[in-house]
Order: structure tokens, then C-alpha cells, then sequence
């Protein structure tokens, strides 16, 4: 669906397709465990986060240069572009090639090139948000803001994710409130897997200002109120909640009760290489599956640019806004 959009769940490393996968592999000679791209497409079926998360992480071994990432992140927009994607905040996450050897200015660098152009090229503005992986220590997540701090004016947030359940979001109030002061945005997955509190710690403790997830947040009433009244945004990745097990079929997914409920929907699509589509393909599928017609979609595209960080350009998000209004179906 090409319905004017912006994306704000997106993580690069999730959207390294099999081929471009076994392309660089072949061009850093790392040797992969799969015979061909249809093997490992056919490891892109998981259980839960946690298989999907040790696939991913493998499949990183083949992301080593500047031009590797330049090539991930221009692959990328060129989709998203095609599926009407006019604006995308763009997930990385440094401690997974850190540890790997790979240092934050060869990832920065590399992603910068590709967004630097993407408004040219690609018809897309972009802005880049860091996440912390909160199965690691706090201490790591400090040391990898301390690293970042050379790279700033293209890193324009912090976000939170990995394994959620175990790691409450308290755990990095530390590098939330070093990140505040360095003037970053802030943002946490919450409420995915883990419970609705943790969507109430990334409010209280954080200072978030978006929820990445959050569907869980339906088993409070209490906690649906306030994110209705403080206009919370919510970006949801509804085939991801499926390939997740999150939500058995995509027919029960709570989006349109959470719409009903006044709650600020977005939708994105988290990891689209391995959960089978980028922006516009779950656009597609809500409205099949769940039935949305063309106001409720409408609402989900002005959303995105109404919870989009572009405070910096009201300009440019009046200009979006007016495509979502002009768009004809």
C-alpha cells in the first residue's frame, strides 16, 4: 500500500535480506551455515523472540565495513520508498557489532552515507536512534552512549530492545537520564512480551516519549487511559507479533480495540526480512485481516507523522500530513 507513511519501528540489522545476506558474505569471506538463500529462508520460522533474536544475531557476522552498511541501510529505504514510506527513524544496534569487533564510527559512518542521500535518492527523510540491548549490562549500555558521543549530530535518540522479559526498563534509568541531558530523544520497546508495568516503568523511569510495542498495555485499563490522555504513541508491528507468537493469528490482533480506544497507533514493521514484510505489506495485512477501511487506515499514516520526531521541521510534517489527506485509495 503506498498510502503516505512514516516508519518508526525499523531496525536496519533486521532487514538484511538472504541474498544481500550471502553478498556480503561473500565479499568479507564469512562463511555462513546455510547451503543457499531459500535454507536460510526457511530459518526465518521462529518459535519466539528469543529464536528469532539468535538468528539475527548470527546472521550480523556478515556486516563488517562501512560500505556493508551503506549498502544494508540504501536496500532498505529503496523498499520502503516503493511502499510509500516518506519518513523512517532508523533502529542500530552498536553493541552487537561493537562486540564483534566492528567500532560505532564504521556503523555510523556507513548508515550516514545511505541517509544523507535517502532525500534525494529515495524521496525519504531520515533520522538514526540507537538502542540499547537491555539483555546486556547498564554499565555496557553507558559505555556504548560514552562511545556515541563523537557521532551525535546524526544520532537524533536512544531506544531500548532484545530479549524484554527479565530486563525491566529501570535497569538503564542511568543511561536514560545521561542520554536526556545530552539532549536525546527517547524511546523503549515495552509491553511486547513483557507486562504492562514495564510499559509504565518506561513512562516513569525513562521519560519516554514513544512505546515500541506496547499491545500489552490492553490488560490496563488504568494504563489505556493514560496513554489516551497523554497522547502516547504506540508503534505497533503487527506481522511481526505474529511470526513472534505474540499473537497466535493475525485476525486477533488487538489493533482495531486499541484504535477504538482512542490509543495514538502506529504501524510499522519492525524486522521485515524476517518477519515477512516491510511498511506498506502490514498495511496490507491489517486491512485484510482485520478489516480496516480507508478512514482507520488514513488515521495510522497521519499518526506516524503526527508521532514522528520532525519537531525540528513542522514544515515537513504539514507537507506529509497533507499527502495522507490527498491520498486516494
Amino acid at each position: 500500500m503506498s498510502l503516505p507513511k512514516a516508519e518508526l519501528h525499523l531496525h536496519i540489522e533486521g532487514t538484511l535480506e538472504p541474498e544481500l545476506a550471502f553478498e556480503l558474505a561473500a565479499r568479507n569471506g564469512v562463511e555462513l551455515p546455510y547451503a543457499d538463500t531459500d535454507t536460510l529462508r526457511k530459518a526465518y520460522r521462529f518459535e519466539d523472540l528469543q529464536s528469532f533474536l539468535n538468528l539475527y544475531y548470527e546472521l550480523m557476522a556478515v556486516l563488517r565495513t562501512e560500505r556493508d552498511f551503506e549498502d544494508l541501510a540504501n536496500a532498505y529505504l529503496a523498499r520502503a520508498a516503493a511502499q510509500g514510506v516518506r519518513h523512517a527513524e532508523i533502529f542500530f544496534d552498536p553493541q552487537a557489532h561493537i562486540a564483534r569487533g566492528v567500532e560505532m564510527g564504521t556503523v555510523v559512518e556507513g548508515l550516514g552515507r545511505a541517509l544523507a542521500r535517502s532525500e534525494t535518492v529515495h524521496g525519504v527523510s531520515t533520522q538514526l536512534i540507537m538502542c540499547f540491548l537491555r539483555d546486556e549490562s547498564a554499565q555496557s549500555a553507558l559505555e556504548t552512549l560514552e562511545a556515541a558521543k563523537p557521532y551525535l549530530d546524526r544520532i537524533v535518540g536512544v531506544g531500548l530492545d532484545s530479549a524484554e522479559v527479565g530486563h525491566p526498563p529501570a535497569k538503564f534509568r542511568e543511561v536514560y537520564e545521561a542520554a536526556a541531558e545530552l539532549g536525546l530523544r527517547r524511546v523503549a520497546h515495552a509491553g511486547e512480551e513483557g507486562p504492562p508495568e514495564y510499559i509504565v516503568e518506561a513512562l516513569d523511569v525513562l521519560g519516554v516519549e514513544r512505546i515500541d510495542h506496547g499491545l500489552r498495555c490492553m490488560e490496563s485499563p488504568e494504563l489505556v487511559a493514560r496513554l489516551v490522555r497523554d497522547r502516547v504513541p504506540l508503534t505497533l508491528c503487527p506481522l511481526s507479533n505474529v511470526r513472534l507468537r505474540t499473537v497466535d493469528v493475525l485476525a486477533d490482533h488487538p489493533l482495531p480495540a486499541m484504535l477504538e480506544a482512542g490509543l495514538l497507533c502506529t504501524v510499522n514493521s519492525d524486522d521485515p526480512a524476517y518477519f515477512g514484510g516491510y511498511a506498506g505489506d502490514n498495511f496490507d495485512a491489517v486491512r485484510s485481516a482485520l478489516g480496516l477501511g480507508e478512514e482507520r487506515l488514513r488515521e495510522l499514516a497521519r499518526n506516524s507523522f503526527l508521532a514522528s520526531f520532525l519537531e525540528h521541521d513542522e514544515e515537513l510534517r504539514a507537507r506529509y500530513l497533507a499527502e495522507v489527506e490527498a491520498y486516494e485509495f
